[in-house]
């Protein structure tokens, strides 16, 4: 049996208007303020990650 809360059941915030769009901006600015090289440092250490995994789908990257 399973039993759901309330909170999987629940309908996502809906904002409209200004406020949306206010949001909207905030979020943007705090994506915008991460430095790049934080974002490529983060990206080569995914890439590093998912070389090691053994069960990768798809084509294997040349053995270097």
């Amino acid at each position: 049996m399973v039993v759901h809360s309330s909170e999987m059941t629940k309908k996502p915030e809906m904002v409209e208007g200004r406020d949306a769009f206010t949001r909207f901006r905030e979020a943007t600015a705090a994506i915008v303020a991460v430095p790049h090289s934080e974002i490529k440092r983060k990206i080569e250490q995914h890439r590093k990650a998912a070389a090691r995994n053994p069960h990768r789908r798809g084509p294997k990257s040349k053995v270097k």
